[in-house]
């Protein structure tokens, strides 16, 4: 198959807006890496996805709101990049996760594909996590495959690379990828598995006492200190000692613990318990990895980084060895697109729990 070039679009759990990336791949092999663009989210349609959280069934009227705002995003991204919807074969539309529920095969990402590609006039994959459910996999997380593919295109351009290697992605819900050698031609020797709070926790805490939305550099955990008992209790999670591969809702561990606590020593708490959680995962590593290599939002937060280096070493970020980690979540869901184009699978036992390995995705053509 001739490359592609896509884009791709994430809606994060920590809700903060649209990231667009474009990429070439013919989903095997990643051959470029293209122009990228955030978009923030506005306060009403923030709000508004923050009430849908929970929320397995019935209308959600914000739906077609959303896709509208990821069609505005994307067309802000060729008007600032000098390009045209037939420059590009198809864009992955990843849509908003409001309820993640694997154990009674639910999944649910708003997000209307077809009025998508409608609006944009280029085809539109949507929809990826809903055949590894249905098949009994935890439907996340969905990047390992990219991962793999972005770790072997960065090689090929002289990035110094120690395997294995873990990755982790901090977003609302923090996850990590194994990648020994192996797993850069075979995806079956990929591990990976969410490993427990990111930043949602620690975001929900800030904007419901300060009004913020995250705790910026976290310069209020700085401040305060954590509650070593109360974090602790919520590491003794049965989540935390069951074997990976395993997923995670946004909102699965409660935070009323931290009710009585300043706001910098619930700060302070929060944090910690996201450096623990990504700890405790060394556990389930096949072995220790070599390089730690940190993508995802929760990278700029200066605490959290500094007491992750103090329990596992040196942690860098994805940037240091070539990678993007503001755009790779989106860059990811441009390289499945393709890959279910190509009815190529996107998921594996190892990295969701699916029986064999599955593609997914629906696509959505404009004609």
């Amino acid at each position: 198959m001739e490359p592609c070039k896509a884009i791709g679009l994430m809606s994060g759990t920590s809700i903060d807006g649209i990231d667009v990336a474009a990429i070439q791949t013919d989903g095997d092999t990643l051959y470029a890496l293209g122009p990228t663009l955030s978009v923030p989210y506005a306060v009403d349609l923030r709000a508004s996805i923050r009430r849908a959280l929970g929320e397995l069934d019935g209308p959600q009227e914000i739906e077609q709101e959303l896709t509208v705002a990821h069609a505005a995003a994307v067309r802000r991204f060729l008007e600032e990049t000098g390009g045209e919807p037939d420059d590009f074969d198809v864009v992955g539309f990843h849509g908003h996760t409001i309820a993640h529920r694997p154990d009674i095969r639910r999944t649910r990402q708003i997000g209307d594909g077809q009025r998508l590609a409608r609006e944009l006039g280029i085809d539109v994959v949507a929809g990826f996590r809903l055949e590894d459910v249905a098949a009994g996999g935890q439907g996340a997380p969905l990047a390992p495959i990219y991962h793999a593919h972005l770790l072997k295109y960065l090689s090929t351009r002289g990035a110094n690379l120690n395997w294995p290697i873990a990755v982790i992605n901090i977003g609302g819900v923090a996850n990590i990828t194994y990648i020994d050698e192996k797993a850069l031609d075979d995806p079956s020797h990929l591990l990976a598995f969410d490993t427990g709070p990111g930043n949602a926790l620690l975001d929900d805490w800030v904007k419901a006492r300060t009004g913020n939305d995250f705790d910026r550099d976290g310069e209020l955990a700085a401040s305060g200190s954590a509650d070593n008992a109360i974090v602790d209790a919520l590491l003794n999670h049965e989540f935390f000692d069951q074997a990976p591969p395993k997923s995670l809702d946004r909102d699965a561990f409660a935070t009323d613990v931290t009710r009585d606590l300043s706001i910098v020593d619930g700060a302070a708490t929060l944090t910690a318990f996201t450096v623990g959680s990504i700890a405790k995962a060394i556990v389930h590593l096949p072995a220790r990895p070599s390089q730690w290599l940190l993508t995802g939002g929760g990278r700029h937060n200066r605490t959290l980084c500094q007491n992750l280096e103090k329990r596992l070493g040196v942690v860098v970020p994805i940037e240091d060895v070539g990678g993007r980690g503001d755009s790779l979540e989106a860059e990811a869901f441009a390289h499945i697109a393709v890959r279910a184009l190509r009815r190529l699978p996107i998921t594996f036992p190892r990295t969701t729990g699916v029986p064999r390995p599955i593609t997914g995705g629906v696509i959505h053509r404009v004609r």
